[in-house]
């Protein structure tokens, strides 16, 4: 980014502005891609532990407050700067996390489930995906309503609805 902003400033000294104008477009390209990753690292985070609930269950203290934090960063990082759009569209959700990130969360997930007794492949024969992908836009959807203050109670009471969420909420686990 250093050499763009190099031949930004050269590009407007010298008068340049088309060349200028195709820089700036230039960044704000590669400031939205990085924000997108950022957006789907949290992504990977949220589903690898709807997959561990899913699988093993049981919901632990720790995996709810992985699942709230990549709920929370989500939406901060999606709200654009005018703070009245978003880089990904709540309609946009489903089709991105089915090609892009579901069959990487499961990769990572298997490490973990259960120990790790299962490998990528069986742990995706056993996931039902068309629930994680229905959990995970329900829970990205409030993201677009509430605001940064409601969204942990707000999320709790979903949590408590996911397989072993009234153990947790009961600290019964």
């Amino acid at each position: 980014m250093t050499q763009e902003l190099i031949d930004l400033r050269t590009s407007i000294q010298e008068g340049r502005y088309a060349d200028a104008l195709a820089i700036v477009d230039e960044l704000e390209g590669m400031s939205k891609q990085a924000i997108l990753r950022n957006i789907q690292a949290y992504l990977n985070i949220l589903l690898i532990h709807l997959v561990k609930n899913q699988i093993e269950q049981r919901l632990t203290g720790s995996w709810a407050n992985s699942i709230r934090h990549s709920i929370r960063e989500i939406k901060k990082l999606n709200l654009k700067d005018n703070k009245k759009s978003y880089y990904i569209n709540q309609d946009e959700w489903e089709n991105l996390i089915e090609e892009e990130i579901i069959e990487d969360a499961i990769a990572n997930a298997s490490e973990e489930v259960m120990h790790g007794k299962f490998n990528r492949s069986q742990l995706s024969a056993m996931v039902n995906k068309s629930q994680i992908l229905t959990t995970a836009t329900m829970l990205l959807a409030l993201t677009y309503t509430y605001s940064p203050k409601e969204l942990p109670a707000i999320m709790d009471d979903y949590l408590s609805q996911l397989p072993g969420g009234q153990d947790w909420i009961d600290r019964k686990n």
